[in-house]
């Protein structure tokens, strides 16, 4: 998925750093519900700006491309600019305050990583210090960092064929459930790394300096 166009989201949840972003002309950038008051704060020019708006005082109406939804709906304010973004053909997802505040927002934000994950996209959660992502019948490969904690969580019922290599803890064709943590508190033991799994869904918390490759 390198070099391909990247989808960046600010969401209305909580910032734990001013961000250095950088898009290029063939990215998207959305304001989701609240996020919008971020992207305005830090001169962020939003390409879209959607949600129901509960978060807000008001709407921005000083903008054009808008897209206001029913408070009432089956799909997160988050899900929905993902579908928008999946329309337009973005598959690789850097979502912003999309931690923090109302944990049900930050578990719905998770779910919507192992979605994109199931389809063939890839979302990363940037919250505290770490970043959070989702890989199904997949690999993610890092580089050597010194140290630092990765965990990984089975989101579906059952993850097998799962390997861990380069860790302080290694798997080896294990098998994970979506009932039992086993999977929490690896170390980076300062050499290239490794975690898939062939069958199922997992979460990976790592930290956000950690380099994929």
């Amino acid at each position: 998925m390198k070099n391909q166009p990247i989808c960046y989201i600010f969401a209305a949840g909580e910032y734990y750093e001013q961000l250095p972003i950088q898009t290029n002309a063939q990215d998207l950038v959305i304001a989701v519900d609240g996020g919008y008051l971020y992207t305005k704060q830090h001169e962020i020019d939003a390409d879209l700006i959607i949600g129901d708006f509960d978060s807000l005082s008001e709407i921005p109406k000083d903008k054009a491309n808008i897209i206001i939804l029913p408070q009432e709906k089956d799909d997160t304010d988050m899900l929905a600019a993902l579908r928008e973004a999946w329309q337009k053909g973005f598959r690789i997802f850097h979502i912003y305050g999309g931690t923090g505040g109302r944990i049900d927002h930050t578990l719905a934000n998770v779910q919507c990583l192992a979605a994109l994950a199931k389809h063939g996209g890839r979302g990363y959660l940037f919250g505290q210090d770490v970043i959070i992502t989702a890989i199904h019948n997949d690999c993610i490969a890092f580089s050597a960092i010194p140290e630092g904690i990765v965990s990984v969580f089975s989101h579906s019922e059952i993850a097998s064929g799962v390997f861990e290599k380069g860790l302080k803890y290694s798997l080896e064709n294990a098998t994970l459930k979506n009932t039992y943590p086993i999977g929490i508190s690896n170390e980076f033991k300062g050499v290239s790394s490794s975690i898939s799994v062939q069958s199922g869904t997992l979460i990976i918390v790592y930290p956000k300096d950690t380099k994929e490759i």
